[in-house]
């Protein structure tokens, strides 16, 4: 049985509810990992892990946890390539799915834009959450759980 593991340290507030109903209407088994106190919703489902404080303890956590065909949702690319090298699933939290086929693009621009901001060039951050985004997150969540 496939389990959900949440990297929730920033996981989006508005994304919550779509996320909770979705556990419940599928009785899925969800793990929430992260460094501090988050609340998706109370539910027999769903276990909250709180890891040490520390850059990628919650990533490591998850990674060690994770088994084969589990289902991962996370903004951070480095661990969503640990996922896709475990052969489990991971979503980010904009909708997008990192597949074998985009992940190690995903990577090679997050490492390039990393590199441009270590060398003291400002770039932009990521855009601001939108109700689109909200959206996108809901329809790729919702098509990859009926593909199970």
């Amino acid at each position: 049985m496939m389990t959900l593991y949440v990297d929730g340290d920033a996981f989006p507030n508005l994304l919550k509810p779509i996320l909770f109903r979705a556990i419940e209407r599928l009785s899925l088994k969800t793990v929430v990992v992260s460094n501090k106190k988050i609340n998706i919703g109370h539910s027999s489902y769903i276990e909250y892990l709180i890891v040490e404080q520390g850059a990628d303890e919650a990533d490591n956590k998850i990674v060690e946890l994770l088994q084969k065909d589990d289902f991962v949702i996370t903004a951070d690319i480095p661990l969503a390539n640990k996922v896709i090298e475990k052969e489990a699933h991971a979503l980010d939290h904009r909708g997008l799915q990192y597949t074998q086929d985009n992940i190690k693009e995903c990577l090679a621009v997050r490492n390039l834009m990393q590199e441009i901001r270590d060398s003291g060039e400002l770039t932009k951050g990521p855009s601001a959450f939108t109700q689109k985004d909200v959206q996108k997150f809901a329809n790729s969540l919702n098509a990859f759980l009926q593909k199970l």
